[in-house]
């Protein structure tokens, strides 16, 4: 299939429960990002959502009736999941999760999720915290996933009820992580990703620093093409005005020290596969800080600021007797490929990712040129997620040829 998520088709179930509010919004990220959706509603949630709303947000009218086909030989039961790339089930009540459990089809979407076959499949549970407790509904979420279907959920919090506790259904966002990462080939399975990203920022005082532009966003993307490739993940990360990737194990820092212990306790903690060092970490810090704010006085010439040099992180991960395959990122201003070939050889990895700054912070999109022992590989501009699916398909291809992964 390649590094991109194509456009596919989703055949999104919804049963009865409060949470049938957020499949609408659901059905407006899954079309923005280019799927087609066909909305099927249970009786039950057509108390909660009514169908209008989703036929307006998917452009296509809502499947309810299992007498009542659209299809010229009455089998919409099998014409719809015959067309689908994907069933999504958001949310999942108790009653919907027991009867696909055992097989019953006694309305149109459970019949779907018999008539299903070999479809990815994907449920999200939504129910009170007891009801999700319950032994039964624990015993039929593990018979689902016996047969393949993939559980994602729920989340802990504030229920509906009043209550607290497992039971929420994923947000939209999330659940669209999910169901992209049903169509990603799990390359790296069982493998472990340590990820840096964003800026670092330097404390000179209580209130000023050192910092740049990264918005952390390639780091981000490169989290979740790892973790729908079935890694584990974690994400040490700078900071940034970006919210937790879902599936990423995140360890928020400040300086380019806290960001070099942090990335050597988790090496130390647990066997690491992969790190790839995407954060655009300081080179100096201040020599001296102050513990409050260093004020300006009338009349007087502006401190001198010393600076001393930050910790090479990527170098020293790399030097380690247990180093993972590391990949490296160079943000240039100019003479790309001259700067990042000499920084590929200087940090002694086997893989180095070379960009524009300028052209590449804060934005949504970047292009890029991937720079090894054999020479360079340039990527087009693309979404940051797009070219965070070829490189990491590209590390996953290397990892398995270890003629790839020499950085001499």
């Amino acid at each position: 299939m390649g590094a991109h998520v194509q456009a596919r088709h989703v055949l999104l179930g919804v049963s009865g429960g409060i949470a049938a509010y957020k499949s609408c919004e659901l059905t407006r990220l899954l079309v923005k990002a280019g799927h087609t959706v066909q909305v099927v509603m249970t009786a039950g949630a057509a108390r909660f959502v009514a169908p209008l709303s989703f036929q307006a947000l998917s452009g296509r009218a809502v499947a309810d009736d299992l007498w009542t086909s659209r299809a010229a030989d009455g089998m919409d039961h099998i014409d719809l999941v015959r067309a689908a790339d994907a069933l999504v089930i958001a949310p999942a009540s108790a009653n919907l999760l027991g009867r696909a459990a055992h097989g019953l089809a006694d309305d149109l979407l459970s019949t779907l999720v018999v008539a299903r076959g070999d479809i990815p499949t994907l449920m999200a549970p939504a129910m009170n915290q007891a009801m999700w407790a319950n032994a039964a509904v624990r015993r039929n979420v593990e018979a689902l996933r016996g047969d393949g279907v993939r559980i994602a959920g729920p989340a802990s919090g504030p229920q509906a009820c009043g209550e607290v506790g497992a039971g929420r259904m994923l947000e939209p966002e999330d659940l669209l992580w999910e169901v992209e990462a049903l169509w990603q080939p799990k390359r790296l399975t069982g493998r472990r990703v340590l990820i840096t990203a964003g800026p670092t920022f330097e404390a000179w005082d209580a209130v000023r620093g050192l910092s740049n532009r990264s918005s952390g966003k390639m780091g981000w993307a490169l989290a979740r093409a790892a973790w729908e490739q079935g890694a584990d993940v974690t994400l040490v990360a700078g900071p940034t005005a970006l919210a937790p990737p879902w599936g990423a194990r995140l360890i928020a820092v400040e300086s380019a020290l806290q960001m070099r212990d942090a990335v050597h306790e988790a090496l130390d903690r647990a066997a690491t596969d992969i790190f790839i060092a995407a954060a655009a970490v300081g080179d100096w810090r201040p020599a001296q800080t102050s513990s409050g704010k260093i004020k300006k006085q009338p009349g007087e010439s502006p401190p001198t600021l010393t600076l001393q040099t930050n910790p090479d992180i990527l170098a020293e991960t790399a030097a380690r007797a247990d180093a993972p395959f590391c990949v490296g990122f160079a943000a240039e201003a100019e003479e790309l490929l001259a700067n990042a070939r000499a920084k590929r050889l200087r940090k002694g990895v086997p893989l180095l990712v070379g960009n524009l700054g300028p052209q590449t912070f804060g934005r949504e999109d970047s292009a890029c040129v991937l720079i090894d022992a054999e020479g360079h590989r340039e990527l087009p501009r693309l979404p940051k997620l797009a070219l965070a699916r070829i490189i990491l398909e590209d590390v996953a291809a290397r990892m398995a040829s270890p003629t790839l992964s020499d950085p001499s």
